[in-house]
């Protein structure tokens, strides 16, 4: 026997030729967590890619349209009113499909609803229905505006004296000097936000 090699009995190589056989097992089931993990990457890229694709945010923008040119909203609903209550009196117009009464984040009615018709048509019908009297309430019904996203209108802040905007004459401390000649000058600051007014 030389030097370098390393003599195995038969039990020890017996040994072995297990630990091997448990490591490849691992290194399998490895693998396997591994194509999986892969594979449910691939479906939630899929279905993230087809929320931000263009041609599906179109075909579900003309779909919201279409929904949108059967349904009507109906204001000034009274809080105590069921969406049963409210499909009852638009019954006459045509075939209700949904009602939707809109709630806040605890629950309470909001005291408006959209009404979706199977046919068009019934829009038109549901608009004669505006100042129709609903739990003793008069109820407002236009046609349903379809949303548009990034098209909120915009409006300008009010100036409020008690949020750090300036008066319109602002005012300018005087200047005096540190006693004794040390510290800081005070120095007048511009307003943080332009005012075109002042």
């Amino acid at each position: 026997m030389e030097d370098g090699d390393v003599e195995m009995t038969g039990s020890e190589s017996n040994e072995a030729v297990a630990e091997l056989d448990d490591m490849k097992k691992r290194l399998k089931e490895m693998e396997d967590e591994a194509a999986a993990l892969r594979e449910m990457q691939a479906k939630v890229e899929k279905e993230m890619g087809s929320a931000q694709d263009p041609a599906a945010a179109s075909v579900s923008q003309a779909s919201r349209e279409e929904v949108d040119s059967r349904s009507v909203f109906v204001g000034n609903v009274d809080y105590s009113c069921t969406p049963e209550e409210v499909q009852q009196h638009f019954q006459s117009c045509g075939t209700v499909n949904r009602v939707t009464i809109r709630t806040d984040k605890y629950g309470q009615p909001k005291g408006y609803a959209y009404v979706e018709f199977l046919e068009a048509e019934a829009v038109q019908e549901a608009l004669n229905l505006n100042e129709s009297e609903l739990h003793g309430r008069q109820l407002k019904v236009t046609a349903k505006r379809t949303n548009v996203p990034g098209m909120k209108l915009f409006r300008p802040r009010k100036s409020n004296p008690y949020m750090g905007f300036p008066p319109r004459g602002t005012y300018m401390p005087p200047y005096f000097y540190a006693p004794y000649g040390y510290g800081k000058v005070p120095r007048y600051r511009m307003p943080m936000r332009y005012s075109p007014y002042n």
